[in-house]
């Protein structure tokens, strides 16, 4: 489990740590960050599947992405901000600790030498694993400066491992030899365990609307076109009491069949007091919202983490309490981070145990954690070249 976020210098967020739980629900106004945090995660998830740098170049580039505020902060919170010259090298860092150790990465400007056509493409300056709640050399299991990579052997001294490591490549992507390197392919195949769900689609020419090929579905598909699959491999490897209980508490007395038709599969719901069951193409978004988030939070295969940004989206007040119980069920078997306008939802949530509310505002234009102070923020180190 993560226990501790932390980015810098992304966007309007300019330096962020943030403690974590089993539950996490992030809430602010308009323009807080809330966006901004929830692409920090997914910017972390691609580095395991080497996506990192191109990511950021469909953002804009490192320098659409950076900071654009002031590197020192005005004491005051009421001073004018100006602008000045920079002086230090520019950073993007993201990093996080977990229960089995930690992972910062620190992406740069390219040399002012041209050497390629992709010159304008972010490189990698420096990525640490270490072992401890925070980064310190003593607790460094893999580090790497520029093109070196070295790695601690059993009796704890350095071993270099590479002189020549793309500077377009995270170690994480790059290495995934288990004897030389076991802590990267560790840490590698547990980020690709994470998984984001962001605005399912619900449209009339929506993919879930379509139908679908018959397959074990053991992960429901980000833009959710394999809901009857997925529904399907639930009730057959997965917690079925669960489904039809969470099915039950959002719409009682109602039941979903699955049906196969020429190799596809067709979802079937039937609600009391109709006389035909109701396909997936006739179904209200809300309706067919909510039997999507069942489908993905009672996923078997149990993900490292969830993302859900805005989960309320096109779902009645009354469907609100049985989302977050759905929410508190899932994460009992997952970490699960929530983004959330919903007051009602929000509430139920936090109320709860082992939830972190992430309260974001934003002053002189950066976005800031409302319980940040001495007591709440973690310690952190970030790395430096």
């Amino acid at each position: 489990m993560l226990n501790t976020i932390a980015i810098k210098n992304y966007r309007s967020i300019r330096e962020l740590i943030i403690p974590l739980t089993s539950l996490n629900v992030v809430t602010g106004a308009n323009g807080a960050g809330k966006s901004n945090l929830y692409r920090a995660l997914r910017l972390l998830a691609e580095t395991a599947v080497g996506r990192a740098v191109s990511s950021l170049v469909e953002e804009g580039g490192l320098d659409s992405c950076l900071w654009a505020g002031p590197e020192k902060m005005a004491r005051a919170r009421d001073q004018v901000v100006e602008g000045q010259a920079r002086r230090s090298s520019v950073s993007l860092q993201l990093g996080f600790s977990a229960d089995e150790g930690g992972y910062l990465l620190d992406f740069g400007l390219p040399e002012p030498v041209p050497r390629t056509q992709f010159g304008l493409d972010p490189e990698i300056k420096r990525e640490a694993i270490f072992h401890s709640a925070f980064y310190e050399s003593k607790s460094a299991l893999v580090e790497r400066n520029g093109p070196s990579l070295r790695a601690r052997d059993d009796s704890g001294r350095w071993q270099h491992l590479d002189q020549h490591l793309p500077h377009y490549e995270s170690l994480l992507s790059h290495f995934g030899d288990p004897m030389r390197l076991p802590e990267a392919l560790h840490l590698r195949e547990w980020i690709r365990t994470w998984r984001f769900y962001d605005q399912f689609r619900t449209d009339r020419d929506a993919p879930v609307r379509k139908p679908q090929v018959a397959t074990r579905t053991l992960v429901l598909n980000h833009d959710g076109r394999d809901l009857a699959a997925a529904w399907q491999t639930i009730l057959e490897v997965g917690d079925d009491e669960a489904l039809a209980a969470c099915l039950d508490d959002a719409f009682p007395g109602a039941r979903v069949e699955i049906r196969k038709v020429q190799g596809s599969f067709e979802l079937l719901f039937h609600q009391p007091g109709l006389l035909r069951p109701l396909t997936l193409a006739e179904l209200s978004d809300g309706t067919l919202r909510y039997l999507l988030w069942i489908a993905a939070l009672l996923s078997p295969r149990a993900a490292g983490l969830m993302v859900l940004n805005e989960p309320e989206n096109s779902l009645h007040p009354q469907l609100l309490p049985p989302l977050a119980r759905l929410l508190l069920l899932a994460s009992e078997r997952s970490q699960v981070w929530v983004i959330s306008h919903a007051e009602r939802l929000v509430r139920t949530l936090v109320d709860s145990e082992n939830c972190q509310h992430v309260g974001l505002v934003k002053e002189q234009g950066a976005t800031r954690w409302q319980d940040d102070g001495l007591d709440t923020t973690p310690a952190w180190r970030w790395l430096k070249r």
